[in-house]
């Protein structure tokens, strides 16, 4: 199986930053795209940031310019640095991935458990 493992969320206050890093493990055969995905009580997900395995980003118009996605495709893992934070961008945080558990079986989308970002204001 595959694991997602998120870190770096925490409380800051409106102008500051925060770095989220997630580590992907398990039976990975490729990664394709990997993002960041925030989530408010009562409302869906929405898409903060996604990047390709080939490194061409896209973002959200509520963070471009102040957010920004990285991978490292030797670890497996994917970063979001967020500078000029909101109280607006105070969200649970998830990381997603889309992977290839072998070469013969299709890819899937996995998760992971969230971290908190609290930004005051």
């Amino acid at each position: 199986q595959v694991q997602l493992v998120e870190s770096g969320g925490g409380l800051v206050q409106s102008g500051g930053s925060l770095t989220l890093s997630c580590a992907a493990s398990g039976s990975i055969f490729s990664i394709n795209a990997m993002g960041w995905y925030r989530q408010i009580p009562g409302k869906q997900r929405e898409l903060v940031a996604v990047i390709t395995s080939a490194g061409i980003t896209n973002y959200a118009d509520s963070v471009k310019g102040r957010f920004t996605i990285s991978r490292d495709n030797a670890k497996n893992t994917v970063s979001l640095q967020m500078n000029s934070l909101k109280p607006e961008d105070t969200a649970a945080y998830y990381c997603n991935a889309n992977i290839r558990n072998s070469p013969s079986i299709r890819s899937s989308v996995y998760w992971g458990q969230g971290t908190q970002v609290t930004v005051s204001s």
